[in-house]
Formats: C-alpha cells, sequence, structure tokens
C-alpha cells in the first residue's frame, strides 16, 4: 500500500480556501508544495481540481474524486467515485497526497500516514476550513519556520509530522 499524505496550506483559524481560491498569496509555499508533489500521485476534489489555473498538475498522476464522474476520457487526469476507487488507481504509487479540498480531507485525514501542513501565521476571512488535528495523533517530525520577506506577506512555518503508532 502506499504512503498517504496529506498537504495543505492551513492559516491560524484553519481556514483553507475562499470563493475557490486561496485567500493568500504564498509563492514559497507553491514551490515548496511543487516540490513535495511532484512526481507523485494528487488526489482532489472536484472543486479543488476546478480551481487549478491551468488543469490537471504536471509531472504528477491527477485523481478527481467526484461523485458526478465525466461523459467520455479525460485530458491529464483521472476520476474515482470512491476511496477505494483511488486506492486502487493508487497501488503501484510508493507516495500519494491528498491535496484538498475540506471533504477529501476528512475523509482521508484518519487514513493518512502523514501531514505536510503549511502554517500559515495569520487568520483569514474563508469558506473552507481544514478539519481539527488531533495532536495525540501525530508528532511533528520536522519544522521550518520563516518571516516575512518581500515575496511573501505572511510569516510560515513548513511542518511536517508523522502518525504515532499505536
Amino acid at each position: 500500500m502506499s504512503k498517504i499524505s496529506i498537504i495543505a496550506a492551513v492559516a491560524d483559524n484553519y481556514a483553507i480556501g475562499n470563493l475557490n481560491k486561496l485567500p493568500w498569496h504564498l509563492p514559497a509555499d507553491l514551490k515548496h508544495f511543487r516540490q513535495l508533489t511532484t512526481g507523485h500521485t494528487v488526489v482532489m476534489g472536484k472543486r479543488t481540481f476546478e480551481s487549478l489555473p491551468n488543469g490537471p498538475l504536471p509531472n504528477r498522476k491527477n485523481i478527481v474524486l467526484t461523485s458526478i464522474m465525466s461523459e467520455g476520457v479525460n485530458e491529464g487526469y483521472y476520476e474515482a467515485d470512491s476511496l477505494e476507487d483511488v486506492f486502487y488507481l493508487c497501488e503501484n504509487e510508493d507516495q500519494v497526497f491528498i491535496i484538498g479540498g475540506t471533504s477529501v480531507y476528512k475523509q482521508t485525514i484518519d487514513k493518512a500516514d502523514a501531514l505536510y501542513i503549511t502554517w500559515i501565521h495569520s487568520k483569514f476571512t474563508a469558506d473552507t476550513y481544514f478539519p481539527e488535528i488531533n495532536f495525540d495523533e501525530w508528532e511533528e517530525v520536522s519544522r521550518e519556520d520563516f518571516d516575512i520577506d518581500e515575496k511573501n506577506l505572511y510569516p510560515y512555518s513548513f511542518v511536517e509530522y508523522k502518525r504515532k503508532t499505536k
């Protein structure tokens, strides 16, 4: 079975999106996301997929979890109508990244082996939020903290968690 990792940028108030867009512009996080996910499979919900400005993410196997399947062949991505189908499509993958949105995160957080969270140290108006993390189940294994700079207008931290063994 593949390693299942959740990756998300999350504000201090657990905001992750507003009007199907990120509520912030943080180039360092976009670069970090690309570095971690390139060459792997990414799984997302339909609204997250529709929010991508240029369609499927390049150099990654894109899987869209949706209750309404498209007609015909999809260019550059796969569709699945259940987590069972998602995991079937990923059975030969070494690592799978769950990239959003809220519903997909909620369905997969109990199955995840790792969390890659970019904590954005600010609060934002949002209409979508990351599920609450039960920190009793997760161990922080790495953290990098960054201050505001000319390109990144919010302080942020890249934090990796792994599931504690039971």
